[in-house]
């Protein structure tokens, strides 16, 4: 079974294949070569939260009805994957076709949801009409919807793709943002994972090439300061390596099944002349792929989710620039319904059943009862007994669109994080493939949203999406040290060191369902009675910092340790100098 298919997921995977084929044609036997080095991927992290509801005082709405409607409007075409973060939509249109008496129907919408997992389709179906709209611009819109992760991807091809028919004809991201997903794209581990994330160097993961869940893997290992192997024919002992699968059903077959094959070893970039059998130690997957390692094997936990992540994986849609410019009304529309579908979805339990009921005939699959479990996600144990959580997404009022964007009240563009974040990480880990992505501002018109935002204050009631935090981290999903400058026995910080500290916000705006811990750590040179109040005053300074950048004090820890707790040996300048430093731990 199908449910989607992630947007990093296949828009290279043609020249993937060409590409391995050309390496391993070009192997030399038993000569050492230079290869592609594994990679410390740096810090690429993202937010989640609980659902929220409308004040005890909300009006719920009338369903939709079950018959299309005949009102005349605006006709678009949007092609969706199948994916849980568009119940907002589904109960927006009320079916397939928009139903009488919809949100859509009410802004005199035409809208024909086609079910389209084939990102390049998609891609292929935007340019098509791109052609036709510039002939004849009474041609029905089309929209695409993908992952926001992708994005960046998915925006550069596009743009190569259109860029002869004019800059009016570039694709854009416009923000009608239904949801995101919120745990059903995982990277499933072995527990060891958990405890001890370097107990990951040297094993394999089994997932789809440059798709959304191995993101999850990329980002998980950034954070930890564990390196990535990005070529998926060699093995790497110092690294954690990927075994590439078909599809996400292929990633935890492979798992199932035992799947092992031989690799060509490789050490600090070059290859050994020796050969090794690698086997699947964990998977990056998706619902129902979470499901079948459960119930066919077991033996994995979840390491890192989009419960824990979930900016990642926002629902972006695409369309092109002069069609969105010459239907303005109608994108500020869109924006308006889903605004108040989002806030009905997550109000009301009639108004979430029928947007699964919706899902169930857009989708073609499964029934309604499916689509709920694995929206609202659940929590059981697999066949060894262990505890795993499945499914899981959630859906975007207008408070929650405007803070995706930079448009709330703290200011802080989510979506930017996310864009810049992962197209970066996508440079850096296929340079051949993506030597560069679409900057942001030229990617993303947030022009719709601030106009309805400015012009519908009423839609702002609805309570944003926010997550609870602990008074204290007490389960770490990751940890990594700094190296940040500070003036000589004291706790300024050197203006050197701001750049990273601006890269440390950002990496924790991504990750806004985790509490950020900062802990400053000195070496043993002076006493305890001079380390540990500097330690403090580091740790707190740089606490500070985010905060005047705009992080919120319930988000924020900060401990210093003096010397109680060293990386390595105090005996060499060296070591010291590793010894003092500032760890960042993201964490529940």
């Amino acid at each position: 079974m199908t449910l989607k298919l992630k947007p990093a997921g296949k828009i290279f995977i043609i020249v993937a294949v060409v590409a391995i084929g050309i390496v391993t044609v070009r192997w030399y036997q038993g000569r050492p070569k230079q290869v592609s080095e594994s990679l410390e991927l740096g810090k690429v992290v993202l937010p989640d939260a609980p659902e929220a509801s409308l004040s005890s005082n909300a009006v719920k709405l009338a369903l939709p009805g079950n018959t299309p409607s005949a009102n005349g409007g605006t006709q678009i075409t949007w092609l969706r994957m199948a994916w849980n973060s568009q119940f907002s939509a589904m109960y927006a249109n009320g079916g397939t076709r928009t139903t009488t008496g919809s949100l859509f129907d009410k802004m005199k919408l035409d809208i024909t949801y086609t079910r389209q997992d084939d990102c390049n389709k998609q891609m292929a179906d935007l340019v098509k009409f791109a052609q036709d709209y510039k002939s004849n611009p009474s041609t029905a819109g089309v929209m695409i919807t993908f992952m926001g992760d992708g994005m960046p991807a998915f925006m550069t091809s596009l743009s190569k793709e259109l860029e002869t028919l004019g800059a009016e004809y570039q694709p854009v991201i416009i923000p009608v943002t239904h949801g995101k997903s919120y745990g059903e794209d995982q990277v499933m581990g072995p527990q060891q994972w958990k405890v001890d994330p370097k107990s990951a160097i040297g094993k394999c993961v089994a997932g789809v090439l440059r798709d959304g869940d191995i993101n999850i893997l990329l980002k998980w290992a950034g954070d930890n300061g564990l390196k990535v192997n990005p070529d998926e024919t060699t093995y790497d002992a110092a690294a954690i390596n990927i075994i590439a699968a078909n599809d996400f059903l292929d990633a935890p077959n492979k798992y199932i099944a035992s799947y092992t094959e031989s690799r060509k070893i490789v050490a600090n970039g070059k290859t050994t002349g020796k050969d090794t059998t690698v086997g699947v130690d964990a998977v990056a997957t998706w619902t129902p792929g979470d499901v079948n390692v459960s119930v066919k094997k077991g033996g994995l936990v979840t390491i890192a989710s989009t419960r824990q992540y979930a900016s990642q994986m926002s629902n972006q849609t695409i369309t092109i620039k002069k069609w969105a410019n010459d239907h303005r009304t109608d994108v500020e529309n869109i924006i308006i319904a889903l605004a108040q579908a989002g806030d009905q979805v997550r109000s009301f339990n009639d108004a979430k059943e029928f947007a699964a009921k919706v899902s169930a005939e857009v989708y073609n699959e499964q029934d309604a009862a499916y689509w709920l479990k694995y929206f609202n996600g659940v929590e059981e144990k697999d066949i060894q007994g262990l505890k795993v959580t499945l499914g899981g997404s959630a859906v975007f009022n207008l408070q929650d669109m405007a803070n995706t964007y930079g448009l709330g009240n703290d200011k802080i563009d989510r979506y930017k994080a996310v864009y810049n974040t992962f197209g970066s990480l996508m440079v850096k880990m296929y340079p051949a493939l993506m030597p560069s992505f679409m900057p942001y501002e030229k990617a993303v018109d947030k022009s719709f949203l601030f106009s309805v935002i400015s012009n519908h204050p009423e839609l702002l009631e609805g309570k944003a999406i926010e997550t609870k935090y602990a008074s204290e981290i007490t389960s770490e999903v990751s940890s990594k040290s700094y190296s940040i400058e500070f003036e000589t026995g004291s706790a300024v910080i050197r203006s050197s060191s701001y750049k990273l500290l601006d890269e440390i916000f950002e990496s924790a705006v991504v990750a806004e369902g985790l509490k950020v811990g900062v802990y400053g750590h000195t070496d043993n040179s002076g006493s305890d009675a001079v380390n540990v109040p500097l330690s403090e005053k580091r740790a707190a300074a740089v606490k500070d910092y985010l905060l005047k950048k705009g992080l919120t004090e319930n988000r924020l820890e900060a401990k210093g340790y003096g010397a109680a707790k060293p990386l390595v040996s105090n005996a060499t300048e060296a070591g010291r100098s590793q010894n003092r430093r500032v760890e960042i731990v993201l964490g529940e």
